[in-house]
């Protein structure tokens, strides 16, 4: 079947004769979209309720079936004082458009009474979740990370690995960006202190990448507010580690960063920096055997397992807003990250033993050490234009480019003689990434079935690995390649999507549906060092990806919403290359060349509770995972596991999340978040069945007590169980 460029758009809709009013609702200040403004209607003869309505994430209201009669529009948004228009007079089937309506922040104060309020910080939406980043007061001087481990149904593990609700498949967006890249290289390299919001889009509607099996997590970073100039630096400076586990070095960290923004008239400067010094010490204790027909080789470990990284960044916005309807957006977001990770371990005491018996013993030392660079450079470009009768163009391009890799040194020495070089060995491996998008969408004027988008993306993806190994020749010192090892792989995404969208509010019903269809082409071509080995892989799909979510206003506290989605998770370089790569004496890694991509479907119904300054949220939540993508061990020789990447089989996740917001007093604020799931692998590997699952759950708490005005302290808890999988179980944090 020919692949090609797929454009959906065939959307035939009617418009109906009856009465409508509409209009837009902003901020009179910033003239910045308000979403979930109030608006209705009421008799001019006795002030009843005819009609209402919430605006868009555009702020833009529809209201039908209206008879004919005399009325006026009250108009209400929390924080803003509530504007009562004139009458008017509306005949039958007649639409008005009353443009646009601004409302004037509430800041009305009592001369010479002090008032104080609680700030909410997080806000519950239909398909995500947006949090303040000054609510985790914890991870000022860190990064990303440092906010996203303290969220409800996030969780972070001793490697410092993210996963939401028990899966680390994400997508990272930046501004509303989608990066292709690594997540956990930006994440970890984004500093906290320009990170004004978080949202957590658990469902993501049509109109959004379908990558990511736990949605998509996207970052806002700081801006102005007002007309002017804003400066904010920051610097942190670590205190000496309580526990060196005798490391060769003590860690050290310190760093600073700066947030600059200027806001005046039409333009809108943004610029942020940062230098970021996190080194981590720790020890590894390992107990690991393998068994091949009666023979158990043991190789228990033990020694130095540290790191030492070094982050700087730098990212530059510039808005510009000739008139009210048309605004252009560049911006750059760059950084380099060196991170080298020591394992000095001593095998103190290796054997073999057939029925208890010891064929030998021996002892070496391990001098291991692995360089990984992280590079990357950002860059986009974006046009939006409203027309007269308010639909939206909008156009934006995104280019990126990553460059990871680095070398890893294995050097076996004698032991307690560590003069002696058994063995002398490196292997690098560089994995540019190269990828642009181009995307084109159109947002209907409001219609009576409720507001259409359309949309079009091409995307281009190359990522190559070259991965080298070499063995130093003992007799004549010179390091020889090691062909097994060596390879070099290039692979190709060329990506064609379309999208419809609907979405509807009614008075306290709101729903929305999607789908969106994609061409996906996957080229993958793996060479060997020695030239005798050249095969292209190829693999494809043109598949519908749907969407759906309703809700429900029971009252102004509560409010109920459930959701469907169906997303992706693409395959890696790194998870393809078939050829082994060493990461320590006592392991390899490999992927596999026909590696299949995950499909997720995933259902969620759940209810948002508000009450005075509280908030809570339960949700209920099932996922299944097609094509389950685990690391699986095997034995490559007696001392040497193989870890490999495959497709084991179908996971589910079945399980409750759990957030809430309290100020249990005036002067203290409580964040909690529980997720808890039971989690199930059923499938194969290496023609033995797999069939794994266990209980998971995470606790995340966040506790602040005011002390003074201008004084508060903040703790933090964090705790992950154990996890299971296709071979076992990873312990808990």
């Amino acid at each position: 079947m020919n692949r090609g460029l797929i454009f959906l758009v065939l959307v035939f809709l009617p418009f109906l004769a009856q009465s409508q009013l509409r209009g837009k609702v902003s901020d009179a200040k910033s003239q910045e979209p308000l979403e979930f403004a109030s608006v209705a209607v009421y008799k001019t003869l006795d002030s009843t309720l005819v009609e209402g309505s919430i605006t868009d994430v555009s702020g833009v209201f529809l209201i039908e079936n209206v008879p004919a009669g005399s009325y006026f529009l009250k108009v209400s948004f929390i924080g803003f004082q509530t504007l009562t228009g004139p009458a008017f007079d509306l005949t039958k089937n007649e639409a008005l458009d009353f443009g646009t309506i601004s409302l004037l922040p509430d800041q009305q104060q009592l001369e010479g009474v002090e008032v104080q309020g609680q700030k909410i910080t997080s806000d519950f939406k239909l398909d995500k979740q947006s949090y303040s980043a000054e609510n985790f007061e914890v991870a000022r001087g860190g990064f990303a990370t440092d906010i996203l481990k303290n969220l409800p149904g996030i969780s972070i593990n001793g490697e410092g690995q993210i996963s939401i609700r028990g899966t680390s498949g994400f997508v990272v967006m930046l501004n509303g960006k989608p990066i292709q890249g690594d997540p956990m290289m930006i994440l970890s390299q984004l500093p906290a202190n320009g990170i004004e919001k978080v949202e957590w889009i658990s469902s993501p509607g049509a109109r959004y990448d379908s990558e990511g099996k736990a949605g998509m997590i996207n970052i806002t970073t700081v801006r102005g507010t007002t007309d002017g100039l804003y400066l904010q630096v920051n610097s942190r400076l670590g205190f000496p580690s309580i526990e060196t586990y005798d490391n060769a070095a003590n860690p050290r960290r310190y760093g600073a960063d700066f947030n600059l923004n200027y806001l005046k008239g039409k333009w809108d400067l943004s610029l942020g920096a940062s230098y970021q010094r996190n080194d981590l010490s720790g020890r590894r204790v390992g107990d690991v055997f393998t068994v091949r027909g009666d023979t158990t080789t043991f190789f228990p470990s033990e020694g130095e397992r540290s790191t030492v990284e070094v982050n700087y960044s730098g990212r530059f916005t510039l808005g510009f807003n000739p008139d009210p309807n048309n605004s252009f957006s560049l911006g750059f977001f760059a950084g380099v990250r060196d991170k080298v990770r020591t394992a000095d371990i001593l095998y103190f005491d290796n054997r073999a033993e057939v029925n208890g018996q010891r064929l030998y013993t021996m002892q070496y030392f391990n001098a291991n050490e692995q360089q990984r660079r992280g590079d990357f450079v950002l860059g986009s470009l974006d046009y939006a234009h409203i027309f007269a009768d308010k639909s939206k163009l909008s156009t934006s391009f995104l280019y990126e480019y990553t460059m990871l890799g680095g070398p890893t040194t294995n050097r076996n020495l004698g032991y307690p003689d560590m003069t002696e070089v058994l063995q002398d060995e490196f292997n690098t491996n560089d994995n540019p990434l190269n990828g642009w998008r181009v995307n084109l969408d159109y947002a209907f004027k409001p219609l009576s079935i409720g507001q259409v988008q359309v949309g079009y993306q091409y995307r281009n993806l190359d990522h190559r690995g070259d991965f080298i190994y070499k063995r130093k020749n003992n007799e004549t010192g010179i390091f020889e390649l090691v062909p097994e090892f060596s390879s070099k792989v290039d692979l190709k995404y060329t990506i064609h999507a379309g999208y419809l969208q609907l979405d509807k509010q009614l008075n306290k019903l709101s729903y929305g549906a999607g789908l969106r269809l994609e061409v996906m082409d996957r080229n993958f071509n793996l060479q060997d060092r020695t030239g005798t080995l050249d095969t292209l892989y190829v693999y494809g799909y043109f598949r519908p990806f749907a969407c759906a979510n309703v809700g429900y206003q029971v009252n102004e506290e509560l409010q109920l919403k459930a959701s469907f989605s169906q997303r992706v998770e693409r395959t890696t370089t790194f998870k393809m290359n078939p050829f082994p790569e060493r990461e320590h004496s006592e392991t390899l890694e490999q992927g596999d060349s026909e590696l299949l991509p995950e499909f997720i479907n995933q259902v969620e119904v759940g209810l948002v509770k508000n009450w005075k300054d509280n908030s809570f949220y339960a949700t209920a939540y099932h996922s299944r995972v097609k094509n389950l993508v685990n690391r699986v061990n095997t034995v490559f020789n007696d001392t040497i596991l193989n870890r490999i990447y495959s497709n084991v089989g179908t996971a589910k996740s079945t399980g409750i999340d759990l957030g809430a917001e309290l100020f249990p007093a005036n002067w203290w604020k409580f964040f909690a978040g529980f997720n808890s799931f039971y989690y199930s692998i059923n499938g194969s590997f290496d023609d033995r069945p797999v069939n794994s699952s266990s209980w998971v759950y995470s606790i995340n708490l966040t506790s602040s007590f005011v002390v003074a005005p201008t004084v508060s302290i903040q703790a933090s808890f964090n705790y992950l169980s154990k996890r299971v999988t296709a071979q076992g179980e990873d312990g808990r944090f």
